[in-house]
């Protein structure tokens, strides 16, 4: 059997459903730019705005939804298949799309054709799990090679195609051992690899708890999920970088405006294994967050605010501790493996908009919270779970309910495309498979969610 990733045959619209965006800008090189070994790439002249009120979701009077999301008639389409451990897709402005795989290759993928844009050599090795029949029975390996680390996060420049830069996040193995990095390239070169720039090294890396979201913000600044690297105390102390989140410039400074708690890329602290991060209409962010033993959490973020790990995490914790930021949603004892996410702002979906699309792995299942304002009647039915102890973070009042559930698998990410769409990626080959649905033959897969009706 090839298992190679295979584009599915599709319509001819698809490409120009990717593709449906204002032509590309003119690239404009000014001169050139010398690289750590040598090299040289173009200097591309663009300039990049930080006004969050020129994002084109941007929408401060916002409202939550009151119906619940659910039933709607939502079914995946697989646009790719064989995929090795897809980790996180972006799209660019100009509406191709970027694909990681944590076995360590960066892809693209216009509609018709994937093709490999960069393999760094520095990266660690990462296995992926055989894709099997579906009636093959399969066991639980838990951790292939490479554990939780290998080629993560990936976010594009805002401003590209000019430049055409492409950022990603990924363990690297070193003199000193393993460490996250993340690395820019231009993929308009002839051999992207060549001019690879570093633009934040040395982040703590370990088989576990790596983190590694990336994704451009509403005002084009450069927000990075940390893990606390197996070391939870490393999470409380704002001077390191594990366990937190990072608030950085195109080009890896620090946000000139980020808040005075330690080290000058942090935003936030006390985080235990973020992997998720989108923005509600109003620019606000929120995080989703891996815990321990289920505790999975929804967080709304405040500048330099403290979240608590490892000093917090259990409702009787949280009732007696006001010093640290609260959660919107904390799963309990239920894990869902939270994941990537999208706060959905578009019309495919009716039913699905304005709310917070969330990923989850040994959940199996995608969950739909809707985040209601004071004033708002939340969507409370029987089939929802409600998040209203008296501990929860008040600004927001969360409610999930979820679809989907042992239909993909393990489903590592979900985004928004320029098309409104939902597209999202799963997980099934790195070696934590549940029974015997999953991985099948065509897993890994990338897929879209649309209505059938």
């Amino acid at each position: 059997m090839d298992e190679s990733p295979t584009p599915i045959s599709t319509p001819n619209a698809t490409r120009r459903q990717f593709l449906a965006v204002a032509g590309a800008a003119a690239l404009a090189g000014c001169g050139k730019v010398e690289i750590e070994d040598g090299t040289t790439t173009p200097e591309y002249d663009y300039e990049v705005t930080h006004d969050e009120t020129t994002w084109e979701d941007y929408d401060p009077d916002w409202a939550g939804p009151t119906d619940p999301p659910l039933p709607a008639a939502v079914e995946p389409e697989v646009l790719v298949e064989n995929l090795e451990i897809p980790w996180d897709l972006a799209f660019a402005p100009s509406g191709e799309l970027f694909v990681t795989e944590r076995t360590g290759r960066v892809l693209e993928f216009d509609g018709d054709d994937l093709q490999t844009v960069t393999e760094p050599d520095s990266i660690i090795d990462a296995e992926a799990f055989p894709p099997g029949p579906d009636d093959e029975e399969h066991w639980e390996t838990w951790f292939v090679e490479g554990g939780e680390g290998g080629m993560l996060g990936v976010a594009v420049h805002p401003e590209y195609p000019a430049p055409p830069y492409v950022y990603v996040y990924f363990t690297a193995e070193t003199d000193d051992g393993k460490v996250n990095r993340i690395v820019r390239y231009d993929v308009d070169a002839d051999d992207p690899a060549e001019t690879a720039e570093t633009i934040l090294d040395d982040v703590p890396a370990d088989t576990v708890h790596n983190g590694g979201r990336i994704a451009f913000g509403p005002a084009n600044y450069l927000w990075v999920t940390v893990g606390d690297a197996g070391e939870a105390d490393l999470a409380q102390d704002p001077d390191s970088l594990p366990g937190s989140v990072l608030r950085l410039t195109p080009d890896g400074d620090p946000h000139p405006d980020n808040p005075d708690v330690g080290d000058p890329r942090v935003f936030t602290y006390g985080h235990r294994n973020p992997q998720g991060i989108t923005w509600l209409p109003d620019a606000r962010p929120l995080i989703t967050e891996h815990g321990p033993d289920g505790h999975d959490e929804v967080n709304l973020l405040r500048a330099g605010e403290n979240y608590g790990w490892p000093e917090v995490r259990f409702p009787d914790e949280y009732a007696a501790a006001d010093e640290y930021a609260h959660p919107l949603a904390n799963t309990g004892e239920e894990s869902w493996g939270i994941c990537g996410c999208v706060f959905y702002t578009g019309e495919s979906v009716p039913e699905w908009t304005n709310r917070l699309v969330v990923g989850t792995l040994i959940g199996q299942h995608v969950n739909l919270v809707t985040l209601n304002r004071d004033g708002e009647t939340p969507p409370r039915d029987d089939d929802a779970q409600v998040f209203d102890d008296a501990w929860y973070d008040d600004a927001l009042a969360a409610t999930s309910h979820r679809t989907f559930e042992d239909v993909l698998g393990r489903v590592r990410h979900v985004e928004q495309g320029p098309d409104g769409d939902l597209y999202a990626i799963t997980s099934n080959r790195d070696g934590r498979p549940r029974g015997d649905r999953f991985p099948r033959k065509r897993d890994d897969a990338l897929v879209r969610l649309r209505l059938t009706t």
